[in-house]
């Protein structure tokens, strides 16, 4: 099948359409490398979709990127990262995902789930409902996502590298050295007490890691910090969990226990 008949071909006309604004394909910028080759040239990764007047990628992730296809994995073969193309995809996938927002991009992932997919991932292209879908998730601008883009950027600029989540419900998941942060995001919201409550039960579940190298993180605004602090500082150290506050000017201020 060639790229113009692809799944990916087929969501980026339907982003187009809503967009009303074609896309530029395949983009490249100049910021965004792959490791570098025996050579020490980096070749520069490419974005499917670009709409330069939207500031917003498109990135249609098929399920080889979420599981392991030994047929595009290729795992008797090493890449120049030293490490097979299944895990050269994901780490490339989470460069594109700290990379692309520190640049005041917005990025926009769409995966066969989000879709109407066979269980294989293959798109049935019922262009009625995905063009909805499709509609919804490029008009999804809350809160949240101004809290996890402003925090993302942060990381990186303390020597963090976000990775892909090993729990798909994790909003950000980040390394440093041997460090491993886990971080659950909220937006603005009138339910501020709930919404931080049922935050510290989602980062309980994900305590599946004792050592003492990963740590949890609670980001929120500045209108949910005092309803995020009511769990008190001692309890907040035994459990690892550090708060953060994103600003309304998009500043991320630590909040120590």
């Amino acid at each position: 099948m060639s790229r113009d008949d692809s799944d990916e071909a087929y969501v980026v006309d339907l982003c187009n359409q809503v967009l009303e604004e074609a896309a530029l394909t395949q983009h490249k910028f100049d910021w965004l490398l792959g490791d570098p080759g025996t050579s020490g040239r980096q070749a520069k990764l490419p974005v499917d979709a670009f709409w330069p007047g939207h500031h917003l990628v498109v990135e249609y992730r098929e399920i080889q990127h979420d599981q392991p296809v030994p047929h595009f994995d290729k795992p008797d073969k090493l890449t120049v990262s030293g490490v097979h193309r299944g895990e050269q995809r994901a780490m490339y996938d989470a460069r594109r995902d700290s990379q692309i927002p520190a640049r005041g991009l917005r990025l926009v992932v769409i995966r066969p789930v989000d879709l109407d997919a066979d269980s294989r991932g293959r798109l049935r292209r019922n262009r009625d409902s995905d063009l909805e879908a499709v509609r919804k998730l490029l008009g999804q601008t809350s809160d949240e996502d101004r809290v996890t883009d402003a925090f993302r950027r942060w990381l990186v600029s303390e020597g963090w590298t976000p990775v892909t989540p090993s729990d798909r419900w994790t909003d950000i998941e980040a390394v440093r050295g041997e460090e491993r942060l886990i971080c659950e995001a909220k937006g603005r919201t009138s339910e501020k007490g709930v919404d931080a409550d049922i935050a510290y039960g989602q980062l309980l579940r994900r305590m599946t890691d004792e050592t003492a190298t990963c740590r949890f993180a609670l980001v929120v605004p500045t209108s949910s910090v005092k309803a995020a602090e009511r769990v008190p500082p001692h309890v907040r150290r035994v459990l690892r969990i550090d708060v953060y506050e994103v600003t309304d000017d998009d500043q991320v201020l630590p909040r120590p226990a």
